[in-house]
């Protein structure tokens, strides 16, 4: 047995915008993996656009530092629950964990969830209380609230008594006393190297390395990451890959490229020990979960279980009548093997083929996750159309169950009672209620389908000052019926453009989603109605033209702005029978039934 005093490998966890990906950046500079004459992006982890576009991670992500000669692998992580998937695979690769917690909001949901994951490894802490500046911090009150959930968690008296370090990521400073800024982040590596254990291993066995993530190169294809947990791997080597959870899973392959991540770049190596974090590729078949062994004596290694999948859309071919126009990729083949690619790097999808050979469920853990997989394919290429997502049920000892969400929301005091009664028509029940300074937060535990839709209507509550957070706690038996959407929607009535007359006849009915000069066709959803029930609209209707004039009748028409709906706007709207027609350049509601006839009979049917 060997352990490694050259080597550190961390996880950085914490709440979606606590400031992780900040401090990640303040780490690389101050230990000098970049020039002194380098221009350096804000935000260097999120390398994806829409990482970047929308200031949240979404994959998990390797980078290394160092410090007194001791290299850090450090890993990123996504805070927001529906990413939690990349976070729980992690994990197997590291011996600790950063906690970082907003010296303000203090611990939310998603920390709790990703704690629980990291306590369950038996992984050591070190609590980080950041963004010490803010003018609302409460560090004594944040340290304590810290301590209460390790409590709550079951956390071993070792991990109790996890040291603490105060720190400002967007200044690069760090304490360990609180209320003193501090000049460096020296305290925090300070610490990393003293609290958090080196890797150790035995590095004369044979080879076992457990594959925790799955990147795509266009030259070498597949490229598997992992951390080496016992023996060596080689560049050039002969391994045996084998499966946990399915024993007759076995087969020969050759290691073509080793590398180690240097910075933010991978560096090709010959060889790799006990508990350094590797790429490699040349096993295309490689996937997730699996272990590399030496031919001598294949034993898989256990794999952490990821959560199942909790809400379900499905994925269809468009059929519009504007289908084709705009995408690249719009065959079923084309969108089936898209979907099926997207499998192989991200554990927490599910896909599924369907009777129709144009349509596929598709499964993950929540709105915000099957939506940056529909904006990502509409990057790419990719038309098609999308239904309403639905919650997926399960049956415990013969009890139809549903998923439970704890929501945690921020408010001021005046808005409490607008939050308390649509929480009351969406099921949900409430836990806790606190006050904070002139706020109050509140807990809920509420059906997942209860929040479908509920995000729009708590900012307008809110009047845009309320915080919502919420992450999966579980199953439980289902709640009942839940109202769905109170509005229903203005249907175009004929195929063609747009005209300002005819939008400034259907404006009165309710709020419009096109603007004069736009293409419609029939069955294409142009607004949402004021009133329960769907309306037929004629926006495409022009003036009758007279040689007659008359006084006032022919002044300009002032339509009210348009409003332009987001993916996820679109998601959270359209009801069981309305889809999302999604193409490179156009976001689209459209209902099922095209014809105005037959969506009538349809209706009266039911």
């Amino acid at each position: 047995m060997i352990s490694r005093n050259d080597l550190r490998n961390i996880a950085i966890i914490a709440h979606v915008d606590h400031g992780k990906t900040t401090l990640v950046d303040e780490m690389l500079k101050q230990s000098g993996t970049f020039r002194e004459n380098q221009v350096v992006e804000e935000r260097i982890m999120d390398s994806n656009d829409i990482e970047r576009e929308r200031g949240i991670t979404i994959l998990a992500k390797n980078t290394s530092v160092y410090y007194k000669d001791v290299k850090i692998n450090v890993i990123d992580t996504p805070g927001h629950a529906d990413f939690g998937g990349e976070v729980e695979r992690v994990l197997k690769m590291v011996d600790g964990v950063l906690l970082l917690v907003d010296a303000a909001e203090g611990p939310m949901p998603q920390t709790r969830f990703v704690l629980e994951k990291a306590l369950a490894l038996g992984h050591k802490l070190i609590i980080v209380i950041n963004k010490i500046d803010r003018p609302d911090a409460r560090l004594n009150e944040v340290g304590d609230e810290v301590l209460e959930l390790l409590l709550e968690l079951d956390a071993t008296e070792e991990q109790l008594y996890s040291p603490i370090i105060y720190c400002s990521a967007r200044k690069g400073t760090a304490s360990i006393t609180p209320g003193e800024d501090g000049e460096n982040l020296i305290p925090l590596f300070e610490t990393i190297l003293g609290h958090i254990p080196a890797p150790s291993g035995d590095d004369q066995g044979e080879l076992q390395l457990l594959v925790s993530s799955i990147d795509y190169n266009e030259y070498v294809g597949r490229i598997g990451i992992g951390r080496v947990e016992r023996g060596f791997i080689r560049q050039n080597q002969e391994v045996i890959v084998c499966d946990w959870h399915d024993s007759s899973k076995k087969y020969r392959a050759k290691i073509a490229n080793l590398y180690q991540i240097e910075g933010l770049k991978r560096q090709a190596v010959e060889e790799a020990k006990v508990g350094d974090v590797v790429c490699f590729s040349g096993i295309n078949e490689v996937t997730i979960g699996e272990t590399l062994c030496s031919t001598a004596g294949p034993e898989p290694l256990p794999f952490v279980k990821i959560s199942e999948p909790t809400v379900e859309m499905t994925f269809m071919v468009n059929d519009s009548p504007f289908a084709g126009r705009e995408g690249e990729f719009v065959t079923s083949r084309q969108l089936r093997d898209r979907l099926y690619r997207e499998l192989l790097k991200d554990v927490s999808l599910r896909v599924a083929d369907t009777d129709s050979t144009d349509a596929f469920k598709v499964s993950g853990r929540g709105e915000m996750h099957l939506s940056i997989l529909i904006e990502n394919m509409r990057r790419e290429g990719y038309e098609f159309s999308v239904g309403a997502p639905k919650v997926l049920m399960k049956e415990v000892d013969g009890v139809l169950c549903e998923p439970m969400e704890r929501l945690l929301v921020d408010v001021p005091e005046n808005c409490v009672g607008s939050v308390m009664e649509k929480m009351g028509v969406r099921k949900g029940e409430l836990v806790t209620m606190a006050p904070m300074g002139s706020r109050m937060r509140l807990e809920f535990s509420i059906p997942a389908r209860g929040l479908f839709g509920y995000k729009n209507e708590f900012l307008t509550d809110t009047k845009g000052e309320g915080i919502l957070n919420s992450v999966f706690i579980g199953y439980q038996p289902q709640k009942g019926e839940i109202s769905g959407r109170t509005t229903g929607s203005l249907v175009a009535f004929e195929s063609g453009e747009a005209v300002t007359y005819g939008i400034f006849n259907a404006q009165e009915r309710g709020t419009m989603f096109i603007e004069p000069g736009m293409s419609v066709y029939e069955g294409m959803v142009v607004g949402v109605s004021s009133k329960s029930d769907d309306i037929n609209v004629n926006v495409c209707k022009k003036k009758h033209v007279t040689n007659m004039r008359a006084s006032g009748s022919d002044e300009a028409l002032r339509l009210i702005p348009p409003k332009k709906m987001s993916l996820e706007e679109a998601i959270e709207f359209i009801g069981p029978d309305e889809l999302i027609e999604v193409t490179p350049e156009s976001i689209r509601i459209r209902k099922r039934i095209l014809d105005n006839g037959l969506r009538a009979k349809s209706r009266n049917r039911s």
